[in-house]
């Protein structure tokens, strides 16, 4: 039986280079597309949340207990971005 792996290994070892190449180069790839990606949605949501006018607001209290008077739940959230309560300060 020893011999029977000893030459599938024989006809197989010309493709290990190749096949490992690959598999890293897909990795390599792989990983860079999915840093790309993070970075791409990070900067997206960094200037959707710019947006959200709630700390020039008169009635943001800036307190993690109440947020805003008006809509606690809303405060500094993207859901913010229109306010209609929104009174600047």
């Amino acid at each position: 039986m020893f011999p029977f792996f000893k030459s599938l290994l024989n006809l197989i070892e010309p493709l290990l280079v190749p096949v490992c190449f690959v598999i890293a180069w897909g990795f390599i790839i792989a990983l860079g597309l999915t840093l790309f990606n993070t970075i791409y949605y990070v900067i997206k949501r960094s200037q959707s949340m710019h947006k959200v006018p709630c700390p020039n607001c008169q009635f943001f209290t800036n307190d993690y207990r109440l947020k805003c008077t008006i809509k606690p739940l809303v405060a500094n959230t993207e859901e913010a971005i229109n306010c209609q309560d929104y009174c600047p300060r």
